[in-house]
This record gives structure tokens, sequence and C-alpha cells, in this order.
């Protein structure tokens, strides 16, 4: 999502600036390859790139493709193999041991529909699938876009619930149909709203906890008591501030299957009132800075309170939060609870990935 933001501002940017761009989109990848099936990356005219589609080594000759599709003013797809040992002739020396297929767009003024389609998921915090159509035997090549705009183009009902049936699964996905003589591949991306943070207590080590959520693209939500503390100036990275007391917080808190909730006050009494209302929400991820004890203890005072916690999914209550490796200072123990936070979000066990024996991303 952050790459999606990055790339939608910066064609803001351009248009405004009058400079043509056109965009690259990772469509299908066979093998190995740094970046998968919805990879995207925007190229202006004058060589400006936003976005990735690989580690950098496809980035030089992606942008030259670019620029050709932006001068010719119709869609290119490319195939890049990078299994051959020619690559290296011709100076890709990708090294990925995989065959990588990318759509270059360029993009219009007044109807670039892939720009929409990005637009659209940022716009919400409902899951969203964005439509990359091409084709595999020199037809046309429709492009990016999402469900409403494909349907509209292809004026073809069958095909339109073709599609829809695919959205039904959680994930993204390819499938094949055909137009005439034409074979069309369809890439549709599954799109997730991004993980939303909200980070309990504006101390000072709660700084570079919201450093690291905005530069992996979250939503940062800080909250606290204080006013004194929980302010735009020592926190200019987060998206919002909520200053009140726990039963004011909890009143406006709006939540969902994405969102984390971590309390590093190192205020016990606003630790616990605000967790007593928290237990009942069945968040993925609830983060509680401290030693086991305190986990203990304020569990069993909430209890006392009233709480009947026996029918509460209390896995979820990560205290102490953050993964084990090995952090002292405020900036690691910050990664170490980013770390635990995407792993859950994402439903990953966290190991050495040398340790896996099935690829490390998923087949799309």
């Amino acid at each position: 999502m952050q790459e999606s933001s990055a790339i939608v501002q910066a064609y803001d940017a351009a248009i405004a600036a009058g400079e043509a761009c056109a965009l690259a989109t990772v469509v299908y990848v066979e093998g190995s390859s740094y970046r998968r099936p919805g990879a995207r990356m925007l190229v202006t005219h004058t060589g400006q790139m936003t976005g990735a589609i690989s580690g950098g080594c496809l980035e030089g000759d992606a942008l030259r493709k670019a620029v050709l599709a932006i001068n010719q003013g119709k869609n290119k797809l490319v195939v890049y193999d990078t299994t051959d040992e020619e690559d290296a002739i011709i100076g890709i020396q990708l090294g990925c041991n995989g065959i990588v297929s990318i759509l270059f767009e360029p993009l219009l003024v007044n109807d670039a529909k892939p720009i929409e389609a990005l637009r659209k998921t940022l716009l919400t915090r409902t899951p969203q699938w964005i439509c990359t159509v091409y084709s595999m035997n020199h037809g046309q090549h429709l492009g990016t876009m999402d469900l409403d705009a494909l349907s509209a183009s292809l004026q073809d009902q069958m095909l339109a619930n073709q599609i829809q049936q695919q959205v039904t699964s959680q994930g993204s996905t390819h499938f094949e149909f055909q137009v005439g003589e034409n074979r069309q591949m369809c890439f549709l991306n599954f799109c997730l709203p991004p993980i939303a943070l909200f980070l309990v207590g504006a101390g000072n080590d709660a700084i570079p906890v919201l450093k690291m959520a905005q530069l992996l693209g979250w939503n940062t939500t800080l909250i606290d008591g204080r006013v004194t503390h929980a302010n735009v100036q020592r926190f200019p990275e987060a998206s919002e501030i909520m200053v009140g007391k726990p039963k004011e917080i909890l009143e406006k808190l709006m939540v969902d299957d994405r969102t984390a909730i971590v309390l590093m006050t190192h205020n016990y009494q606003y630790d616990l009132a605000l967790l007593e209302g928290l237990l009942s929400l069945n968040l993925p991820y609830i983060g509680l800075l401290g030693p086991s004890g305190k986990r203990i203890r304020i569990l069993s005072e909430i209890q006392d309170r009233g709480l009947d916690l026996s029918g509460l999914d209390l896995d979820k209550l990560y205290g102490p939060t953050g993964l084990d490796l090995g952090a002292e200072t405020a900036n690691q123990i910050a990664l170490s609870i980013c770390a635990e936070i995407m792993s859950v979000i994402h439903g990953t066990q966290p190991i050495h990935l040398k340790l896996k024996d099935s690829p490390i991303h998923n087949s799309q």
C-alpha cells in the first residue's frame, strides 16, 4: 500500500507538471524473482522512477521500455527470461533464475484507469481487486483497471460473470479467457488495506515505533492522556493523534481484522482501563509492553472487576510485546514489536528463511 500511495502521488505531481508517464506492472512470474506479480513502478518521460519491479537489476531496461511505451502511446508486454545466460550479454544480469513478464502502460491525462484503480484501494479499509489484462499471443493488452471498469470494457456478461467468480477467493490469481482469436490473461491482484497501528503511549520509546510503522506504510494513530506528550511536534509521523481518557478513546476506536494495538504508556492504570475494553473487540493483535508478570497481574485485575475472560481469545494478547531478537535499545525494541505485528497480521511463523522447505513467496 505504501508503494501504491507513492505511485499515485508521483503520478499527480507528474500530471501537474505536464509530464507524461507510464506504469510498469509485474503481471506474471515463473520461477524465482525478487518481486512478485502486483509489483509496480511509475516512470516519467524524464526518467524519474517511483516504486520497484525488481531488486534494481531490471529498472534500467524497464526505464527505456517505459519511455518507448509513452512515445508509441500503446501498452507493451516485455518478458525477461532470467534463466537464459544470454541475459548477461544484454546487461540485465538478474541472477534470479525466473521468467518475469511486465506490462508497460502509458498513462492518459484524463483517463488513467490504472491510477484510479490504485487510488481506489487507498480510500477504503475493504480489500480490493485490481485487474491487469494482457495478451500472450500478440493481441490487445487491455491493461490495468478495477473490476467495474474491466466489466464495462469487455461488454460481455458471461466474461464479467467469469471474472466475478474468481474474486470469491481471498488472494491474487491468474486466469485465461478468449476474446475472438486472442488469448487473454487476467491477473487479479488482491489488495489488502495497510495495517492500522494504534500506539497507546507517547513516551520517548514510542517515537521509533511510529517512525518504523510509517516506514512500513502502516496507518498510525497515537493515543495518550497527555496533550503535552501526544502532539504533532513530537510525533509528526502519526496519521492521527487521539488524546483522552480510556473510556473516551474506546468510544472513538474504529478497528478491523488488520488492526494492531500496542499498550506502552508506562501508566499501569491507563493500560488496565484500556485493555479491559479492548479484550472484547476480538483484535488480531494487542501488545502489552512489560514482563509476563504484568500481563498476569493486569488480566487478574480485569477479571476481578467483573469481566469474564473464559470466552475471550487471550492468545491474541502479546505480553511481553515483540519478538525475541535480542533487542535492548528503543530502536531495536521498535523493530521487535513491528516484526511481531507483521508476522501475526500476515499469519506467518517467524523463522530463518533458510529453514523454509517451501518457496519464500506464495505462488500467484
